[in-house]
């Protein structure tokens, strides 16, 4: 789901301020990239995957508020929306996994 993020070139310096937010927004992205969550079994496997997506939701949204003053641009803007969204399915995605596996219940 978040495989676009594995190929970010982290060599690229930052030039202006929203180049640093775009910077972190994929590096939140990259994180995103490691999780698997058919690979989920467990209860605990469904909790850390939705600490994960809440911490990095949270991460998203704190980009946002540090970079608020500054203009905003398209790239961050759709960088953004597309982080949270892309969270918001994966969290819906284990809540249905959660909810149909008699084990995880």
């Amino acid at each position: 789901m978040f495989n676009a993020f594995t190929s970010i070139d982290d060599s690229v310096q930052a030039r202006t301020p929203t180049d640093t937010a775009v910077k972190r927004l994929d590096g939140i992205g990259h994180v995103l990239s490691g999780l698997d969550i058919s690979a989920i079994q467990t209860q605990a496997d469904v909790n850390r995957t939705l600490w994960t997506l809440d911490a990095a939701s949270k991460c998203v949204r704190a980009v946002l508020a540090e970079f608020r003053t500054q203009p905003a641009t398209e790239q961050l803007v759709r960088k953004s929306r597309n982080l949270i969204d892309l969270i918001e399915r994966a969290r819906d995605q284990v809540g249905s996994f959660e909810a149909s596996d008699p084990v995880l219940s």
